[in-house]
């Protein structure tokens, strides 16, 4: 089991890596391009900021799945399964489209006729649900028809979940990379843990889509030097609605059935993150309920749905007094407690611990979001390695302590100091009689 995880780990440094390193040139080329829109009402950033950053992830794509098509255990995804060239087809049309947007604009329909397109290729390719599990009853198969519709409907709402969301400095590449941490950790007990070949492919997705996040990261946290724009945001989100796909749809329950005893009891183990229709509430439930309250109010403010205003979850954050990096933190710890929330309840569902946990960071989380003044600070022996936002502030010693004086030095000067004024001012007082007692000589010698 070490040479799997090996392996994708190095799938999963080559894929940050060459994010990473291209990112740097793609930012260059997009300020040359003139893939800088100007400020908009909506936004937060106060300069224009390229974007385009898609491109890079694209790269880190591309160049994951080509090291992983090579490596001893990983290869067999690519020859048994039809699932990475489909992924890969449908991930180039959703990142042609996204460039188009990022330059030049694209309307909100076109996009949309787009994604449905992209999804549409992965459906034709392999990539579709072929089971879905219902608790309590069993293993229903969907027709052809109903499996394209649905694949197609969890990949248009995952890409613009992920789309809504990516409104602050690393926001949406963060908590990708959350979910998809979540995705990993589910398919690799799945292939590994039950011996499920059918979940390889969505192993792979989920640490290239780590990968790509990763890398982007560090150029995108705030204050971002560029920003993935929708050729980034519609690409990982087609990539995480693949990995759902591929473990929710291509997995068939009879397999898991032997090892867990039964069709109802593996049905019910997997609740969490098997229903296709629940499985992107869970793990991406915060932007997923970003989106739908979006909808929801721009609908009854009678405006189109994909209208873009600043009523957004991150918007509000900003809008009751936490900071820009105080909001993103607070989405990511919402999204890793939801995600790895569901994860641990479908491995132990019957812990109670598990669900004390859960509802215990909650409260915590609660906590943090309402207050908004709070501010973290690390302890003294880790002044140095975090942020200079999370460090003690140390109050400046007065000059002279700083010079090396002690502090009854200090009282002593200031003693004399007043002794000073107050000899000033009785030599004032002093010299004011004696010119007084000149005048009167004055005065009686004139009479």
């Amino acid at each position: 089991m070490g040479q799997p995880v090996r392996e994708y780990l190095l799938t999963l440094c080559v894929t940050a890596a060459v994010t990473y390193l291209l990112t740097g040139p793609v930012r260059k080329f997009a300020i040359a391009a003139g893939a800088m829109p100007e400020i908009r009402a909506r936004d937060v950033h106060r300069e224009p900021t390229p974007r385009l950053g898609g491109i890079a992830m694209f790269g880190g794509l591309c160049a994951g799945l080509l090291v992983a098509s090579h490596l001893t255990n990983l290869k067999s995804v690519f020859a048994d399964s039809n699932e990475p060239r489909a992924l890969l087809s449908g991930a180039a049309l959703i990142w042609l489209l996204g460039v188009l947007d990022d330059k030049w604009g694209v309307d909100a329909l076109v996009k949309l006729g787009g994604q449905m397109v992209a999804a549409g290729v992965m459906v034709l390719q392999g990539l579709t649900i072929l089971y879905i599990p219902i608790p309590g009853v069993g293993t229903y198969l969907p027709s052809p028809t109903q499996g394209t519709l649905l694949t197609v409907a969890l990949v248009v709402i995952t890409i613009n979940a992920v789309n809504f969301v990516d409104g602050l400095d690393g926001l949406a590449s963060g908590m990708v990379c959350i979910a998809a941490a979540a995705f990993f950790m589910y398919a690799y007990r799945m292939w590994f843990g039950y011996g499920i070949e059918a979940a390889a492919p969505a192993t792979l997705f989920s640490v290239v889509l780590m990968g790509m996040c990763l890398g982007f990261l560090p150029h995108n946290m705030h204050p971002a030097r560029i920003f993935m724009g929708d050729s980034g945001s519609m690409l990982i989100g087609l990539v995480m609605a693949a990995g759902a796909v591929s473990v929710t749809g291509q997995v068939d329950p009879d397999l898991l059935s032997l090892k867990t005893g039964g069709i109802r009891e593996a049905t019910h183990s997997m609740v969490p993150v098997y229903i296709p229709l629940l499985l992107p509430l869970t793990v991406i439930a915060v932007p997923v309920a970003d989106l739908i309250l979006a909808i929801v109010r721009r609908t009854w403010n009678g405006q189109s749905p994909f209208a873009a205003d600043r009523g957004h979850l991150h918007h509000r954050l900003l809008e009751i007094g936490h900071s820009h990096s105080r909001a993103v933190l607070i989405m990511y710890f919402w999204s890793a407690l939801i995600a790895f929330g569901a994860v641990a309840y479908s491995v132990n569902n019957a812990s109670m611990w598990i669900v004390l946990g859960i509802v215990l960071l909650s409260a915590v989380g609660l906590v943090l979001l309402l207050l908004p003044r709070f501010t973290p600070r690390a302890p003294m022996w880790a002044q140095r390695i975090v942020p200079p936002r999370y460090r003690r502030i140390v109050r400046p010693e007065p000059a002279d302590a700083v010079a090396g004086e002690s502090a009854e030095g200090v009282r002593e000067e200031r003693d004399e100091a007043r002794e000073a004024v107050a000899a000033g001012l009785h030599g004032a007082t002093a010299i004011g009689e004696r010119s007084r007692f000149v005048d009167r000589c004055r005065a009686d010698s004139h009479h």
